[in-house]
């Protein structure tokens, strides 16, 4: 069997990696490296018939003339704006992005949150179930009655035109900016190292401090990860700073939130929904204080068993895709996603 030498550039940790060469067809043989100094990926890269990078990561022109052999340029995401096209078509090189089928799950997952919470969906399931003296018999419903919101809800917002914050803005965060467009929000984002104006641009995105997402947004959307510094770091200063009447929700790592701080804006009013999909600790703990005030609907809290990745967020299964673009072109077949 022939085997085609692959540099495989991640930033991500050991589980992901072991996913990642479990799911690899036997035809590649790959090398790969967690943010490797230049001169590593420089030395690597003249033997390499194809180069992956996940997510992020700049491919100049320096590594793109130093991969004399490639075929392939693969980036396993939609973040593409730090790849130098025009020296990959001057050096013939195909560029191709692949969409990251689980941060398009989550992408998926904190649109029901935002909409759930928007439209009180557990409020209002609560109310149909529930029998009740609505002031007026049932009536059968034809094209001239209806008894539009018999129960008489209020609260009921919209995510249409609304400003939405997303914290932690990477593929995850790009994916849902690009769901966002459908529903005209005004998106605003803040991370570490701010985009370069045509990816905020073709996002439709503004990128402001933390203090200005906070005020201004009426979703905030966290995606933050888990490093010393973010530990409980969205506390009770944070929900505090929030502008009142503000949803909150939350599909970036464990133990960011401080979830006591949480429980007492949503008691206070202060937030007006909250929902998440990640915990301090898990799996959740059976005498966890969040569980006891989901039991009450009326306090628009939505609460989902870290999950929204899919069945399987880091396994083979969820990784044979990454491939999908070596296999067509060792196989003569046409390039998916292709940029050049």
């Amino acid at each position: 069997m022939i085997r085609h030498p692959v540099l495989f550039l991640t930033q991500r940790g050991q589980r992901h990696q072991q996913a990642a060469l479990e799911a690899a067809p036997p035809e590649l043989e790959i090398a790969i490296r967690r943010d490797p100094p230049r001169d590593e990926i420089l030395r690597l890269l003249p033997e390499m018939e194809v180069l992956i990078t996940e997510r992020v990561g700049v491919v100049d022109a320096e590594l793109i003339a130093a991969g004399r052999n490639l075929r392939l340029i693969q980036r396993l995401g939609a973040q593409t704006w730090d790849i130098d096209l025009d020296a990959a078509r001057q050096a013939g090189i195909p560029v191709c992005y692949q969409p990251v089928r689980t941060c398009v799950l989550v992408s998926e997952h904190m649109l029901l949150q935002m909409l759930g919470l928007t439209k009180r969906v557990r409020e209002l399931m609560r109310v149909a179930e529930e029998a009740g003296d609505w002031g007026q018999p049932p009536r059968r419903c034809d094209e001239d009655y209806f008894a539009y919101n018999w129960s008489g809800r209020q609260n009921l917002g919209q995510l249409w035109r609304s400003t939405v914050g997303i914290l932690g803005f990477g593929e995850i965060g790009v994916e849902l900016a690009h769901r966002l467009k459908g529903f005209e929000c005004t998106v605003l984002y803040h991370k570490r190292h701010r985009l370069p104006a045509r990816a905020e641009a073709d996002f439709n995105l503004t990128y402001v401090t933390q203090e200005e997402l906070m005020r201004r947004s009426d979703t905030v959307c966290s995606l933050l990860p888990y490093f010393p510094e973010t530990d409980l770091s969205l506390n009770a200063a944070f929900f505090a700073a929030l502008k009142p009447g503000a949803l909150f929700v939350h599909c970036g790592a464990g133990a960011v939130v401080d979830e006591a701080a949480l429980i007492e804006s949503l008691r206070s009013g202060h937030l007006a929904g909250a929902a998440l999909d990640t915990y301090t600790y898990e799996p959740i703990r059976p005498d966890e204080p969040l569980l006891a005030l989901a039991r009450d609907p009326m306090l628009n809290l939505i609460l989902t068993p870290h999950i929204a990745a899919g069945a399987s967020a880091a396994e083979r299964n969820a990784r044979s895709g990454d491939y999908s673009n070596l296999r067509a072109l060792f196989a003569g077949d046409e390039l998916q996603y292709r940029l050049v």
